[in-house]
């Protein structure tokens, strides 16, 4: 009796033990992830809140922001506002204090990237989490028709995760409820619902010596450079909106007209912008001098090109002020053969061009 007394308590201590070590590597855990979002800049309580309970899905965040940011500045790269000052300081704060169609471009890009790589994480297993799109797994009766039959298989991407995870944590941020945040959070949704809606389907074909006799499909994201170029295609005809109060409080609108006739039909009547729309409520500035306060970088010293009528003509990229022609020269190699074995032979040629920037 008293050897199983003994067990007893030696299991019981056992357990404790197990129990202890838990909780210490969940401290420990939850002291390094503290530690870890105390010190990146720009977030707000709630969003620092969110990097201690998933500081996993936070490095997907960021892997979002760099996508984001190199989207905006191949998108923007011959115009005089170039993106290349936006997120430079503070990654997650707030970018562009002009509320203009730019910003709505950013605001709408940057919340795409932060969708898209959390979905993109949560496929490769990288966020604890999440995983595969459990709407889309394979089932025995797959899809498809009797002419062209297939099935779900593989992982597809979850989308919806990652649309849930990158609204909590970017429109946490807006925290003043005035126009400027309502189409902020605007231009956020649009952004990440139009990586769902751009979402492919997949599929490889099964079957003896190639033949497609079944298709295993799955849904997959599109290159972000689709999701650019759609999101550039919106910023060109972005629609400006003014705010109006109402029963439910402030909203956005994109104009006020009124009936014409009777007296009894001069009630304004009131245009929402779509949900997939970018909107911005002010004129852009020209761009063409450096003003922190449009956040405007200025063309001075920008490479513009001396023929043709493009935004990086010298004309229209240096605001008329003219550009400097720099007549430069450079020897590099050139007819380069191999030789075997193992040697690549080149000529050195020289080659003169000329660069222009705007004054």
């Amino acid at each position: 009796m008293w050897k199983i007394h003994n067990k007893l308590l030696i299991y019981i201590l056992w357990i404790m033990e197990i129990s202890l070590f838990c909780l210490l590597v969940r401290l420990v855990s939850s002291f390094t992830s503290a530690m870890l979002c105390g010190r990146i800049p720009g977030l707000t309580p709630g969003q620092r809140n969110m990097c201690r309970e998933m500081p996993d899905a936070l490095i997907a965040l960021g892997e979002g922001h760099q996508l984001g940011a190199q989207e905006c500045q191949h998108q923007f790269r011959g115009h005089r506002w170039n993106c290349s000052e936006v997120w430079q300081r503070n990654v997650f704060a707030h970018v562009i204090p002009t509320a203009s169609r730019e910003a709505a471009y950013t605001y709408a890009i940057a919340s795409a990237g932060a969708a898209y790589a959390v979905t993109a994480a949560c496929a490769r297993g990288n966020i604890s989490t999440c995983g595969c799109d459990v709407r889309h797994k394979a089932t025995p009766t797959g899809g498809g028709t009797p002419d062209e039959p297939w099935k779900w298989g593989g992982c597809s991407a979850d989308v919806d995760f990652g649309m849930r995870y990158a609204r909590r944590f970017m429109d946490a941020r807006e925290l003043e409820r005035d126009s400027r945040t309502l189409m902020n959070l605007h231009n956020n949704r649009a952004g990440r619902t139009l990586v769902k809606k751009m979402l492919r389907t997949d599929c490889k074909c099964h079957g003896v010596s190639g033949s497609c006799v079944m298709k295993t499909c799955w849904k997959s994201l599109p290159p972000f450079r689709l999701v650019g170029d759609r999101l550039m295609l919106k910023y060109q005809k972005a629609k400006t909106v003014q705010a109006v109060k109402g029963k439910r409080g402030l909203r956005l609108v994109l104009s006020r007209k009124k009936h014409a006739g009777t007296a009894r039909a001069q009630k304004p009547v009131l245009d929402w912008p779509k949900r997939m729309e970018l909107i911005y409520l002010e004129a852009s500035p020209n761009y063409c001098e450096r003003s922190l306060q449009t956040g405007s970088q200025g063309t001075s010293g920008r490479t513009c090109q001396r023929t043709g009528h493009g935004p990086q003509s010298c004309d229209l990229l240096c605001c008329g002020r003219g550009h400097n022609t720099q007549h430069i020269r450079r020897t590099t190699q050139c007819r380069c053969q191999f030789r075997w074995c193992c040697e690549v032979k080149c000529d050195e040629c020289d080659e003169s061009y000329e660069e222009f920037t705007c004054k």
